[in-house]
């Protein structure tokens, strides 16, 4: 049996540049960090004692003796990739909901290419295994989505991603003292906003958006280089609430779909009981949402929005790992 251990990501600045839609035109660049909430997915080799040939267990369970009749995407592309033809038994689990915007479904994909991966005796290298779920999901699958929850998936850590109109993509660790790292880290709270959404269906939406606003999305792009001035200088870390609060003013205008009357209440909430910015998590209209604020204002915040789920986070640098190994083991 093989687990891995993939986290889930949050995203700063840039969401939008990372689109191929976008950055093969006019370039991209993302600040984004992992997080300690987990996807784990183990996989075994099925015995040959079964009428089912694969066995796949996540929010539902599917028993089938073929891959094209597995229903679960992201398995039945993965498989297919990898042209894994012996009976495999995946299992999931998730420390959050998906649908969420915490970049839920790559951390899904990464995970188990790297458990499939680990399971044919094979090592692949964090850069390879984030460009693999790239390739998965936007050309096996089809999926209209962009390119950084791929690469924080796998790699881990708090990381400058920057994507060339060539298609090369290059990630660049946030250098900073251990101190300010976890300042930042004790600004922010995040919600769960209590509302899952259809990724898919707002993404669709968006990337027309950005093919017909590309000024709004480059501009997105250059929060980027403005709060690294900040994370790499002696600057109060506080700008970096208010450019959150800009650049989520930005974003919000991009699209209709991004944000609801619910997520607007949310948000003015946080900002009147203290919170300096924030920003929705992922593409948009539901999941989960995140704030920068002072610590001494964080529990005015959570009483005044007692109705959500609060999550406690902490930054993570370790990326998809293996963590069980018996690849010979039932």
């Amino acid at each position: 049996m093989i687990i891995t251990r993939t986290p889930y990501r949050m995203s700063f600045f840039g969401g939008g540049t990372d689109y191929p839609e976008h950055f093969l035109k006019y370039g991209g660049s993302v600040l984004a960090s992992s997080i300690n909430k987990y996807c784990y997915i183990s996989c075994r080799q099925l015995p040959p004692f079964f009428n089912h040939k694969y066995r796949i267990a996540y929010s539902k369970i599917e028993t089938t003796r073929s891959v094209d009749k597995i229903k679960h995407p992201a398995v039945r592309g993965v498989l297919n990739y990898l042209d894994i033809s012996d009976g495999i038994e995946v299992q999931h689990h998730g420390d959050l909901p998906a649908r969420s915007g915490l970049g839920s479904s790559s951390s899904f994909t990464a995970g188990l290419l790297h458990s499939l991966h680990a399971l044919n005796g094979k090592m692949i290298s964090k850069y390879d295994l984030a460009m693999q779920t790239i390739d998965v999901e936007q050309n096996v699958i089809g999926e209209k989505v962009g390119s950084q929850d791929q690469v924080m998936a796998s790699i881990g850590g708090l990381n400058h991603i920057i994507f060339s109109e060539e298609g090369d993509i290059t990630v660049k660790p946030v250098v900073m003292s251990s101190d300010k790292r976890n300042w930042l880290n004790d600004h922010l709270l995040m919600f769960f906003s209590g509302v899952s959404r259809n990724s898919q269906d707002i993404t669709t939406q968006k990337i027309k958006c950005i093919k017909s606003k590309p000024s709004e999305v480059i501009s997105l792009g250059d929060y980027v280089n403005q709060s690294l001035s900040i994370l790499n200088s002696d600057a109060c870390v506080s700008e970096f609430g208010r450019l959150l609060h800009e650049a989520w003013t930005i974003k919000r205008s991009i699209s209709r779909s991004i944000s609801t009357n619910l997520i607007d209440n949310i948000y003015e909430t946080a900002r009147e009981n203290g919170a300096l910015g924030g920003k929705l998590m992922g593409a948009g209209g539901g999941g989960f949402m995140v704030f920068f604020a002072a610590p001494n204002k964080h529990k005015k915040i959570i009483e005044a929005l007692s109705k959500l789920v609060h999550v406690p986070f902490r930054f993570e640098n370790g990326g998809s790992t293996v963590c069980v190994y018996e690849p010979n083991g039932l």
